[in-house]
């Protein structure tokens, strides 16, 4: 039995309209009185749900039963819609006949768990530039060692870096692990041309494809990377669930990430009172226990709604918004805007500023609570970028989402606004006179640092 359904839509009414999304019409109070309609402008940190993919779970919900164990109708039922949910997932990625799609928790968890499975002796490549996800699993990988290279200031100077870097790297198994598009600047790094470059050494790569995959389409094949990992709640899922997807071998050989039923193919009683196990060879091997039917299957559902809006649709309009708000700042001499590649490199949805005279933290809560708009502040999970953007010795204070600084202070921080499929363009434009106003006329009130947050005083 079918069960991921595929909703109708007209995907010529989506050059102007934002594909609906959960909270839309979110009410917020104001401090200076009254409410406005939230403008959701966070979503590098999470999207909000597509309204479709709440409307699939919903009509699931009533079915849901156990995964792979149970002979029961609701439970092949569900085993049924979790195979599903990953075949959908290999098709958007553009998997590969041999290639695995294992389901987990998120980005951070995928690339855990192929830090769980590195070979002995691995040696693994970064680039400063990345989020914490991609740059301290591999901390903790028995035996593998941590190359962490400066942040690129080209496209080109990226590739070339990585290059010599393999080349100097001794024999041995090798990884690189680099991102789709900045979770800080929003560029788009070559992808492409740092797998050539990596498979020219015999290295592998993984791509974290948490800030790709909402805005671009992801295709392994034509990549030609070894591993993508994305997270479900930046795809317009709810929390709880990711991918890791690519080559099966190191997964097939290593010991499971996590010991527990659905792993095992056999468990039996050894000699001297011990167990003798035998591991399943296939993606359940590092799926153990309970999986998450309903994430996997959100994932799946707003993987099947992307690819039916049409991604040249959706990425031509978050570029016009994108288009906007960049020209919008560009008036404010004020505004520093962030970028390894410069001002004309391709970029996603994302943009992080500093406001000369401003704490970051300052701002983003004046935006917060006298305009309804939601951004984030801080470093973003990504310390060492945005040292190297802002100029900050390795040493200096910061942390990420918590104001160092009074309000007005200068501090180790910026802020960062993020939208895609479901924002509207009355969002940007209601952000972009908030900016300007703050800038002229200063904030309406006054602001207090509580348990590491700028927020509100009370009056």
């Amino acid at each position: 039995m079918t069960v991921i359904s595929s909703t109708a839509g007209a995907a010529d009414a989506l050059v102007r309209d934002p594909l609906p999304v959960l909270g839309r019409d979110v009410r917020v109070p104001l401090v200076t009185g009254g409410e406005v309609t939230y403008a959701a402008l966070d979503y590098a940190a999470s999207t909000p749900a597509l309204q479709r993919v709440w409307d699939d779970v919903a009509a699931y919900a009533p079915y849901y039963g156990s995964v792979h164990r149970g002979a029961g109708y609701l439970s092949q039922l569900s085993t049924d819609l979790f195979e599903q949910s990953r075949a959908v997932v290999a098709d958007f990625l553009g998997c590969r006949e041999e290639d695995q799609v294992v389901f987990t928790r998120s980005t951070t968890d995928s690339l855990n768990l192929l830090a769980a499975v590195l070979p002995a002796g691995t040696q693994v490549f970064v680039f400063e530039s990345e989020h914490h996800a991609a740059l301290l699993p591999w901390r903790r990988a028995a035996g593998a060692t941590l190359t962490c290279l400066s942040a690129p200031r080209t496209p080109e100077q990226a590739v070339a870096a990585l290059d010599v870097a393999l080349h100097g790297a001794p024999k041995g198994p090798k990884l690189v692990c680099v991102t789709g598009a900045s979770n800080v600047t929003g560029e788009l790094w070559p992808v492409a041309g740092l797998a050539a470059a990596a498979h020219r050494h015999g290295a592998r790569i993984v791509l974290d494809a948490a800030q790709l995959a909402p805005h671009h389409p992801v295709d392994i094949a034509a990549l030609g990377v070894d591993w993508v990992a994305f997270s479900g709640h930046k795809l317009y899922a709810p929390f709880g669930s990711g991918v890791l997807a690519g080559r099966a071998d190191w997964l097939r050989e290593a010991e499971p990430y996590l010991a527990g039923g659905g792993a095992t193919r056999t468990v039996a009683r050894g000699a001297g009172g011990g167990l003798d196990v035998q591991w399943h060879t296939t993606v359940a091997r590092h799926e153990a226990g309970s999986p998450n039917v309903i994430g996997a299957y959100a994932i799946a559902s707003a993987c099947k709604a992307l690819r039916e809006a049409g991604f040249d649709t959706l990425v031509a309009r978050e570029q016009a918004l994108l288009g906007r708000l960049r020209e919008g700042l560009a008036d404010l001499p004020e505004v520093r805007v962030l970028s390894l590649f410069g001002p004309d490199a391709p970029q996603v949805g994302v943009l992080s500023f500093t406001v000369a005279g401003w704490n970051s933290s300052h701002f983003a809560a004046a935006l917060s609570a006298e305009y309804g708009i939601g951004v984030r502040d801080g470093l973003f999970c990504a310390h060492p970028l945005l040292r190297t953007l802002l100029g900050a010795a390795p040493d200096d204070p910061g942390e990420c989402g918590a104001p160092d600084a009074a309000p007005g202070e200068a501090s180790l921080n910026a802020i960062r606004v993020s939208f895609g499929a479901g924002t509207p363009q009355e969002h940007v434009e209601r952000f972009l006179t908030a900016v300007r106003t703050l800038i002229r006329d200063g904030a309406a009130w006054t602001y207090r640092t509580e348990n590491g947050r700028c927020v509100p005083a009370p009056h």
